[in-house]
């Protein structure tokens, strides 16, 4: 299987953002949020966009890395994915920057996404 990260599993444009926010569904994390929005009929691949912004790291150098660490784990993730678009929003400053603790929380919260809803919400 092709485990690339191709410009086909990216989220690139402001419009692609906008829906995925305006969809209004997100599950939050330690330190990640993640905004998801389901595929229209058709699309079977998952598709990831991030932000990172300066207000939490100042350094550019930690922003970078906490996208590396992302992406690398949705490359990996990706085929056990359902079809939806991902934004992964940092929304509190981990002190200190801990690749492995940034990786569990980003899984976990993959897993969260995956998980069956409840009864309660199939209502």
């Amino acid at each position: 299987m092709n485990q690339n990260f191709a410009r086909c599993y990216r989220l690139t444009k402001t419009d692609e953002f906008s829906s995925v926010f305006g969809f209004r569904k997100a599950i939050r994390g330690t330190w990640l949020m993640l905004h998801y929005q389901p595929r229209a009929e058709g699309f079977v691949d998952p598709r990831l966009g991030l932000v990172i912004g300066k207000k939490l790291l100042k350094r550019a150098v930690d922003r970078n890395r906490v996208k590396r660490i992302v992406r690398e784990h949705f490359r990996l993730q990706r085929s056990h994915l359902p079809a939806c678009d991902l934004i992964v929003r940092l929304h509190a400053k981990p002190l200190p920057l801990d690749g492995k603790a940034i990786a569990d929380d980003f899984i976990k919260l993959l897993g969260r996404l995956k998980r069956p809803r409840h009864a309660k919400e199939l209502r």
